[in-house]
């Protein structure tokens, strides 16, 4: 399998495009050219140049050291996002691929409406109860695609749990815990592993998004989405300052989303080279694809 995925030019290319800011943030965390939170007034606005690379914003901050450190809370919340998104989203089709039939379907039914629930209203609720923060932002993120994670999971889990293979190990005794442990996980590992994959790009973008509204990391820590905000004032008069925050944030979003189609090809390559079929028109059903076209 690792070896179908490092032939895949696009699981290639999306190694590449992580890599750049992984290794940004990881940079940052040893050495960046200036201290991305001190202001200097009277270096406001300077062009690039080798002193400042990117330039400077407009309280005189070197735009290359805001963007490296902002790095490690973009990479930080998408990791949190995608892991709060497994660990609730997993467990939840779980409880509905194993409860009773009517409970079965009507947890099915909640997680339907869930996926209808907007992201950024449950982070304006988080924030008002809570404060904007990293943590908030990733909390928000990660309930958002829990629902996700479940509506991909359950159809997955239930075909498991009607294999032949499952129903001979019921009748030669072992628990249900065995039977998910030995059975069915490793066998529906596949589906989750793309999902969270795909589940990385779409918390990277929604992470920008939520800074770019102030709903992320509060200042003075910088955030690739804030920055984006900051900068936006100018876009008039120094457009070139938005090409980096906007660079980067693409960069990211797009690794993860080819890293996320290159695993989808190494794990399910049949899958992979079935003709597409007809997508459902209604947002739920579309956003709960198993391998999204």
């Amino acid at each position: 399998m690792i070896a179908r995925f490092l032939r895949h030019p696009l699981g290639v290319a999306g190694l590449v495009l992580v890599g750049i800011p992984l290794l940004a943030a990881l940079v940052s965390l040893v050495w960046t050219p200036y201290d991305p939170t001190a202001f200097a007034p009277a270096d406001r606005w300077l062009a690039p140049s080798p002193a400042h690379l990117l330039g400077t914003d407009a309280g005189g901050r070197d735009l290359f050291s805001v963007l490296l450190v902002g790095a490690q809370s973009t990479m930080l919340a998408t990791l949190i996002a995608t892991l709060i998104a497994v660990v609730i989203g997993l467990p939840l089709a779980m409880a509905a691929a194993l409860a009773p039939r009517r409970l079965g379907l009507l947890l099915e039914r909640g997680i339907d409406i869930a996926i209808a629930f907007p992201t950024l209203v449950l982070a304006i609720i988080l924030v008002t109860s809570y404060g904007a923060s990293l943590w908030v932002s990733s909390l928000a993120i990660g309930l958002g695609g829990a629902v996700v994670i479940a509506r991909t999971m359950l159809p997955e889990l239930r075909g498991a749990m009607a294999s032949p293979y499952v129903t001979l190990a019921t009748a030669g005794g072992v628990g249900v815990i065995g039977i998910l442990w030995r059975h069915v996980l490793p066998n529906t590992a596949p589906t989750l592993f793309i999902r969270a994959t795909q589940l990385l790009s779409v918390a990277a973008l929604a992470e920008a998004g939520l800074s770019y509204l102030g709903f992320g990391t509060p200042p003075p820590t910088p955030s690739w989405g804030r920055t984006l905000a900051d900068l936006q004032s100018q876009v008039l008069v120094r457009p070139e300052v938005l090409i980096a925050p906007s660079l980067a944030i693409t960069t990211l979003v797009i690794g993860f989303a080819l890293l996320g189609d290159a695993l989808r090809d190494a794990l399910e390559p049949d899958q992979a080279r079935r003709p597409p079929r007809s997508q459902p028109v209604s947002a739920i059903s579309a956003s709960t694809e198993k391998v999204p076209a």
